[in-house]
């Protein structure tokens, strides 16, 4: 068995001094590692989730990872406590707003935003479907 210790997503951007900006200014992230010509490593403080951004055509890196991912059909869900918060929030700011809020039967309060890369990213709250 591989035993893990952390999980996170690594995405493919030339957007990096963008995404490290958004993310610290918007959801409180700190750059744990940023060379602006190579990558980005993000921590959130709060939670100790991390993202992971890579610059495209890096010598480095195999060619897999050369081109910009497309952002198309990839989220990635934050959970908050609050979506209607966040939402809130999130307008105030004049985020780009890819999905309204809005409450699923499957027990979420979310909605989407997009970043500077492209990446739409799932702002989450989970309700308990106990009491109804």
């Amino acid at each position: 068995m591989i035993e893990i210790n952390a999980m996170f997503p690594v995405m493919v951007t030339s957007e990096l001094e963008a995404v490290k900006r958004f993310y610290e200014t918007v959801f409180g992230f700190n750059a744990v590692f940023y060379d602006e010509t190579f990558y980005l490593h993000l921590v959130s403080p709060n939670s100790g989730v991390q993202l992971g951004f890579l610059m495209p055509e890096h010598a480095s890196q195999p060619a897999f990872l050369h081109p910009i991912m497309n952002p198309e059909g990839y989220v990635v869900s934050l959970e908050v406590q609050d979506a209607a918060k966040a939402y809130a929030t999130a307008k105030e700011l004049d985020l780009p707003i890819a999905m309204t809020l809005k409450e699923e039967i499957w027990g979420q309060i979310h909605f989407m935003v997009e970043d500077p890369a492209g990446i739409r990213l799932d702002i989450v709250q989970h309700v308990d479907l106990e009491g109804q």
